[in-house]
């Protein structure tokens, strides 16, 4: 009886062994957390291969190492420095920094797992929804507001703001210990606020050539008093006098004046 009980044991044993092992797969992270985390990160440790799991308080996140994509659910609605809304719908692509696996398990591990159909890892997916999108909300946002419409709506105004946007979720995604690979902000603009700007710029590019147009006809203007001077001086024609002095500048005082002199020169007071 006592032989039976043994083997029974001993069989329980190795089956409960069996059956509290994970194993780590190819291409991801292991981060075994045990004690519950009590400890801080000195109860994270990086695993690989087959883990036990049956000790109270362990825990074994598996953090995948290859590119992560994700996709806002929705359109979120954001609001320019003029007020005017507008909505934007954020996709992204990034992955673990493969030596900051730990920090990535311990600042998150509170999160609850997410049943996942698309295949993705149910902490990964957690982590997007419950960390990373409403951090990414919050961040465009806060830029959006240092825009005005007709500038975002501007050439190449959208891909200055999602430029400077990129560079901004970047540095919030390496805090976390996460790399950025791509980011797109996706702006979107109702018909009504199209035809506001539409209108406005149509009124700017009118005026612009009615500005363009005064000053070249102010330059006509200046054209035709020159004219009209130089028409007056021509009329008033050479006079006596200008042909006296032009005499005068040319002849030496020395030279012989043969023949009849000029009638200029007979000018008398």
């Amino acid at each position: 009886m006592r032989t039976l009980i043994k083997t029974l044991s001993a069989t329980f044993a190795v089956a409960l062994t069996l059956t509290s092992c994970e194993r780590v797969a190819p291409n991801y992270a292991g981060v075994l957390m045990e004690n519950y985390g009590k400890a801080g990160k000195e109860d994270f440790s990086i695993v690989t291969g087959k883990v036990s799991v049956a000790a109270p308080g362990t825990e074994l996140f598996q953090v995948p190492l290859f590119d992560q994509r994700g996709e806002f659910s929705g359109a979120v609605t954001l609001k320019a420095a003029d007020n005017t809304e507008f909505t934007a719908r954020p996709t992204y692509s990034y992955k673990v920094i493969k030596n900051r696996a730990i920090d990535v398990v311990f600042d998150n591990k509170h999160i609850d797992k997410a049943d996942t159909e698309n295949g993705k890892d149910g902490f990964m997916q957690s982590l997007e929804d419950n960390i990373l999108e409403p951090r990414i909300y919050d961040l465009i946002k806060e830029e959006s507001r240092k825009y005005k419409t007709d500038t975002l709506m501007a050439d190449g105004g959208s891909l200055a703001f999602e430029k400077s946007l990129e560079e901004i979720v970047r540095q919030e995604f390496q805090d976390r210990g996460l790399e950025l690979k791509s980011f797109s902000a996706q702006l979107e603009f109702s018909d009504k606020v199209r035809e506001k700007i539409d209108s406005r710029n149509e009124v700017n590019t009118n005026i612009s050539v009615l500005d363009q147009q005064i000053e070249e006809q102010k330059k006509r203007n200046e054209l035709e008093r020159l004219k009209t001077e130089q028409a007056l001086i021509q009329s008033q024609g050479l006079t006596k006098e200008i042909l006296y002095k032009q005499f005068i500048d040319k002849w030496d005082g020395r030279t012989p004046l043969y023949g009849i002199a000029p009638e200029f020169l007979k000018i008398t007071k």
